[in-house]
């Protein structure tokens, strides 16, 4: 399985982040294989505007299947509205899918009117159904907030909380294979639990580690995502690709 990991798009009615979107997106979409699932792991908006999510709707298309969960900038309401077409509602949005033999968990880890991230007892108590009821599938355990330091201090504040139920539920559980999540802005490899915590680089910009430069947000870094690839002994290895 070659699963295709893009985060942190942040449609904001420029042109300049739709135009990295549909670069990254057409870059997957030419691949002389196609990948068998794309995943983007939140901040999908950059203000959780109705007319952000008609954008994000307008140019996150793929002939496979196209998974996505919030992020801290992301608004419930309009989010549910626009790309699920459900009635507007305040509480997480977590969706699980099927895609080629593997179980996809996306998990809503955002707290609404914050930027820092935690999976509140609704979501945690419908992961474990979830990882429950995948057998012997494997899983992937997909949000937007990473749950471990990745030591730049600015993103290290607004990291995932309350991370140990997780670790404890990722332990006991055979089936769970990674965990995937955006947020950080910048390529980044880490375990949790023993198993592969893998973070997506941002299309819209990149965070800068503090031992680089006193720069944070570094706009002029081209777009880039991930590919991981699990294999028949599941092991995950993962590319990342940057889209010039």
């Amino acid at each position: 399985m070659v699963i295709a990991h893009v985060s942190d798009v942040h449609f904001d009615g420029s042109e300049r982040n739709a135009e990295r979107s549909r670069r990254v997106l057409e870059h997957i979409n030419s691949l002389k294989q196609p990948v068998d699932v794309v995943l983007v792991t939140g901040d999908i908006a950059d203000h959780g505007l109705a007319s952000e999510y008609e954008e994000a709707e307008k140019t996150l298309i793929s002939p496979q299947p196209l998974l996505m969960c919030p992020g801290n900038h992301d608004a419930r309401g309009p989010y549910r509205e626009v790309l699920l077409r459900q009635p507007s509602g305040t509480g997480p949005i977590n969706e699980a899918h099927r895609v080629g033999g593997a179980v996809f968990a996306m998990c809503d880890s955002s707290i609404p009117g914050r930027d820092d991230g935690y999976l509140d007892d609704e979501t945690f108590a419908w992961l474990e159904d979830v990882v429950a009821g995948a057998g012997d599938e494997p899983v992937f355990i997909c949000f937007h907030h990473p749950p471990v330091l990745l030591y730049s201090p600015f993103l290290d504040n607004i990291r995932q909380r309350g991370e140990g139920r997780l670790a404890e539920l990722v332990r006991r559980s055979p089936q769970v294979v990674g965990v995937l999540c955006g947020h950080a802005h910048t390529a980044a490899a880490s375990t949790f639990a023993g198993k592969p915590l893998l973070v997506a680089p941002g299309v819209a910009s990149t965070l800068r580690l503090p031992w680089e430069t006193d720069i944070v947000i570094d706009y002029s870094f081209p777009p880039a995502y991930a590919f991981h690839i699990l294999d028949d002994e599941r092991r995950l290895t993962t590319h990342y690709r940057v889209v010039p």
